[in-house]
């Protein structure tokens, strides 16, 4: 695939918001869908791109990684991040589906699972698993790269049930279905001058025994959380990282302590 940008492909801004995002894909799903084009073949390949650009802006995780890449790279990105996700990676959690449905009740078209197969041939498949209360389906890419991990379009069940389901289908297909990492929390005590003049904060986060160096805003106050994208639990089978959370505690001398606690006594 050509070295572009996936903004570019999109026609959007690096600060477009989410439904801009989706309109511009829904526009472009729309005028290069094959259906459409029986009698242009680069339509296709225009698709191809304009699927993939918008399953990773419109995946908050994926486009921050492209964006950072983006920033370090240039016009290069595309190549960095591709070295990196493979189809599968890139289209599991999509809801690229559910425009595809839009434009074939809409317009007569044929399904993503279809226009998926034209793409990719045999290393696109679908899968269906059912059992009573349990429904779980999406697609698997079987290419060279990560081969024969599941991309799941129809999300289980939550809860034990949701475990349930994804430990059959791991034992019944051989296929282990995407799991989201969880969100940690945590608590940073910073002093009244860090919190005020902001700038680096060195932090241990000892789940994943890593150094971190965190941007703390100037004029932070107590309460407010930090966020660190992709630093929280690892996700499994292609899921995406969870987030951490960072707390602001600001140290207080003894006086400042008692006073507080006084009229915190007061309000009651």
């Amino acid at each position: 695939m050509p070295q572009r940008d996936y903004y570019q492909i999109l026609g959007v801004e690096k600060d477009a918001g989410p439904k801009e995002i989706k309109d511009a894909y829904r526009q472009l799903a729309f005028k290069y869908h094959p259906d459409r084009n029986r009698e242009n073949p680069e339509a296709s390949e225009e698709m191809k791109s304009v699927n993939e650009a918008y399953a990773v802006l419109s995946d908050t995780a994926k486009r921050h990684e492209y964006d950072t890449l983006r920033q370090r790279y240039g016009s290069s990105a595309h190549h960095q991040f591709r070295s990196n996700y493979s189809e599968q990676d890139i289209f599991s959690g999509s809801d690229i589906n559910h425009v595809f449905e839009e434009m074939a009740k809409a317009f007569g078209f044929r399904g993503v699972d279809d226009i998926f197969r034209e793409f990719y041939g045999k290393e696109y498949r679908t899968f269906q698993f059912k059992r009573p209360g349990i429904f779980a389906g999406g697609f698997i890419f079987t290419g060279p790269f990560k081969r024969g991990e599941y991309g799941q379009s129809v999300l289980p069940p939550s809860g034990k049930l949701g475990k349930l389901s994804r430990f059959l289908l791991k034992q019944i297909s051989g296929f282990q279905m995407a799991k989201n990492g969880k969100d940690v929390d945590d608590v940073i005590r910073l002093t009244p001058e860090q919190a005020l003049k902001g700038g680096p904060y060195a932090y241990f986060l000892r789940k994943k025994a890593k150094k971190l160096v965190v941007k703390i805003p100037p004029g932070v106050r107590e309460g407010q959380r930090i966020r660190l994208a992709g630093m929280g639990e690892d996700g499994k089978g292609g899921g995406t990282s969870g987030n951490l959370y960072l707390k602001v505690q600001i140290k207080r001398p003894l006086i400042q302590k008692i006073k507080k606690s006084i009229a915190d006594l007061r309000k009651r």
